[in-house]
């Protein structure tokens, strides 16, 4: 009798490098950053295929998505509006002002608008499932927040920031149109088509292949304005200062938002994240293509606070409920 353990299949190894990292998400996001910033002769060479890189991480998330779940939570869009409501009107502009008032530089408040305008986090979704949230309500405000983006990021910059910094907003418009809709659309395309089945076979390769893309685009962008970035200068470490407080208040504004409208618990705690997290990874992409090079700080010192604060004011703003903590893909 052979008393060899068999040897794990391919989709366990992958499984098992996803939950690693997962674990180590709060680490991946600034280590990323510190690679590009050492190493920018490297990853520089990556710049053309952040598009790409980033267009699979939203694919590999929208492959979650279903017809049905949307349908049902779309029908009571009171949540929804919440969600827009702190998310895209309070948070830009508690962005705006703060900003404003730290620094006498439009670029930098452009910046932060751009920031804290950008579309949730796919990220959310592991997070709200992990303290119980609704993840029929994520998924969808996840993809409203998706395909608006190319309408609500520019406008909301654009009305913000006013004629202080040249942006191009159809540009901008464009980009996120091809990083993150249609990857979106096509993602939830396949696994409706697929009737479940598609996420089942591909998402234990993806999920770990878009959390190494994730690192690769945050390794890119940051060589890309690491030579003209310089940590002895007091500006960085001013914006890395207001990065931390304004990221809490989004999580902060959206528990206000769900006490308001008298959400259930569940329902609560995924406007918690769903308002907390941004695509940092899109609002960075953005900000070094379309932005003058300090408009973009803002989005590269996001990324390295936005999963350490959101582990933090999940503790204290929500109860965890372990028995509710599967393994869910990002």
């Amino acid at each position: 009798m052979n008393t060899m353990a068999a040897s794990p299949k391919p989709v366990e190894i992958a499984g098992a490098v996803n939950r690693r990292l997962e674990r180590l998400m709060p680490v991946i996001t600034p280590l990323s950053i510190a690679l590009g910033f050492c190493l920018p002769g490297v990853f520089i060479h990556l710049r053309p295929l952040v598009p790409f890189l980033f267009g699979l991480m939203t694919f590999s998330g929208a492959l979650k998505l279903r017809a049905a779940e949307f349908g049902e939570t779309i029908r009571k869009p009171a949540p929804i509006l919440l969600f827009f409501a702190a998310s895209h009107v309070l948070m830009p502009l508690a962005a705006r002002c703060a900003s404003a008032l730290c620094f006498d530089n439009p670029d930098i408040t452009a910046g932060f608008t751009l920031l804290f305008s950008g579309p949730t986090a796919v990220s959310g979704f592991i997070w709200a499932a992990m303290f119980g949230g609704d993840g029929a309500l994520c998924l969808t405000l996840i993809l409203l927040d998706t395909l608006l983006a190319p309408l609500v990021v520019p406008g909301t910059v654009s009305i913000l920031t006013g004629n202080s910094t040249a942006l191009n907003m159809s540009g901008i418009a464009v980009s996120l149109l091809l990083m993150v809709v249609v990857p979106t659309i096509a993602g939830a395309a396949v696994n409706e088509s697929s009737r479940g089945k598609a996420p089942v076979i591909a998402c234990p390769w993806l999920n770990p292949a878009s959390k190494i893309c994730l690192m690769l685009v945050i390794a890119a962008n940051t060589s890309a304005v690491a030579p003209r970035i310089r940590l002895d200068d007091p500006l960085v470490w001013k914006v890395a200062a207001l990065c931390i407080p304004l990221s809490a208040t989004g999580f902060l504004l959206a528990k206000l938002a769900a006490a308001a409208g008298r959400c259930r618990a569940e329902k609560g705690v995924t406007l918690i994240f769903s308002g907390g997290l941004r695509n940092i990874s899109a609002v960075s992409t953005i900000a070094v293509v379309f932005f003058p090079e300090a408009a973009a700080l803002p989005a590269l010192l996001g990324i390295v606070f936005q999963q350490s604060i959101a582990a933090i004011m999940g503790r204290l703003l929500v109860k965890k409920n372990t028995s509710l903590s599967p393994e869910f893909p990002s």
